[in-house]
């Protein structure tokens, strides 16, 4: 592990599946998984805002907080490494990412990298310089919106600029700032697939933690 100075924070070590290069910048290609943000929080002794305010929050007779939810109980059993750590606020992905040399993307960023295909030759019928209505394409098709749960990063249909999960899984931090509130995009997969399109972009507040929301970072 290596101290980062600026941050005074320690980094985490575990890499992930991989970063896909676009102009200006690089994002992560899945979400940052519940290993990767366990590593983070055992070296900086980070106990999250869910784990220390009883839970987080689940959409029932409106927000309900579900006791023990965390992102090393999503939904109250314990997540597999490989599943997209959620119930974190934005400032704890923000720092997150800060830690891993990099930073949450804005919205400019995740417009470009989740619509607009930039690969030179891209595989899977996606056409260069092309803007799709949904991350995964022309149509929907292929993203976790089954109503139930998320999935582990990187197992459903890879996307634009070889990326997964731009839509749908769980929603994800943006930079983007209004005040007390923070922008999410992507939608998840307690949502219908209208909120995985660039419209489909919402203000939720920065202090909130959910199991519907996770994050990726940028370079």
């Amino acid at each position: 592990m290596r101290l980062l100075p600026a941050l005074g924070l320690l980094a985490c070590t575990t890499a992930h599946a991989g970063t896909v290069q676009l102009p200006g910048f690089a994002i992560d290609q899945t979400e940052v998984s519940v290993a990767e943000f366990a590593e983070y929080a055992a070296a900086n002794a980070l106990i999250t805002t869910a784990e220390r305010e009883g839970g987080g929050f689940e959409w029932g007779a409106g927000w309900q907080r579900r006791p023990g939810w965390s992102y090393r109980t999503p939904q109250g059993g314990a997540a597999k490494p490989d599943e997209p750590a959620v119930h974190l606020t934005w400032a704890e992905a923000d720092a997150y990412c800060k830690a891993a040399g990099g930073r949450l993307p804005t919205r400019a960023e995740w417009l470009s990298a989740a619509y607009t295909e930039q690969r030179p030759s891209p595989p899977d019928g996606f056409d260069t310089g092309v803007t799709y209505p949904y991350p995964v394409g022309a149509d929907p098709t292929g993203m976790n919106t089954n109503n139930t749960q998320h999935v582990p990063v990187g197992t459903t249909k890879q996307g634009v600029n070889g990326l997964y999960d731009m839509g749908a899984n769980v929603w994800e931090w943006l930079a983007d700032r209004q005040g007390d509130t923070a922008l999410t995009a992507g939608g998840s997969w307690w949502y219908g697939t209208s909120k995985t399109r660039a419209e489909g972009m919402q203000w939720k507040p920065a202090t909130f933690y959910a199991v519907y929301i996770g994050f990726r970072c940028v370079y």
